[in-house]
């Protein structure tokens, strides 16, 4: 693996969705089987926020990078949704709903303002050498 790729493991919003992703895991580890898909649904949003901003970190050009960062910003949007069904149909506690709420609301606040900096560079350009 080439140095650069690792790198993002440096962005502190790649570390809240590491975070965020294993979080979910824990939690809905404890569900019905009766709640498998919605456990499949926010499992596979928890990954997909950290996946991508990890898979475009490695992209070349600024406009990849910025558009896998707003398809992990669509998946955590979706997640916050379910987390909000699960604390509304008692699936998890005041505090798990408050920790998971905070994390997604920096998450998303990140997120927010890399794309805003990443849309001030040329599409094209190559952001890595």
């Amino acid at each position: 693996m080439r140095e650069y790729q690792g790198s993002y493991r440096r962005l502190i919003v790649w570390q809240n969705a590491a975070r965020l992703r294993k979080l979910v895991y824990d939690i809905t580890a404890r569900f019905s089987q009766s709640e498998m898909r919605r456990v499949s649904q926010m499992r596979d949003s928890a990954r997909s926020v950290k996946q991508n901003i990890q898979e475009g970190y490695c992209r070349s050009s600024i406009g990849e990078y910025t558009h896998f960062l707003e398809i992990s910003q669509g998946s955590l949007g979706e997640l916050s949704g379910d987390i909000d069904d699960c604390f509304e149909d008692k699936l998890i506690t005041k505090k798990e709903f408050e920790v998971l709420d905070e994390l997604c609301g920096k998450t998303d606040y990140l997120l927010k303002r890399l794309i805003q900096s990443l849309k001030k560079w040329p599409r094209e350009k190559k952001w890595k050498s």
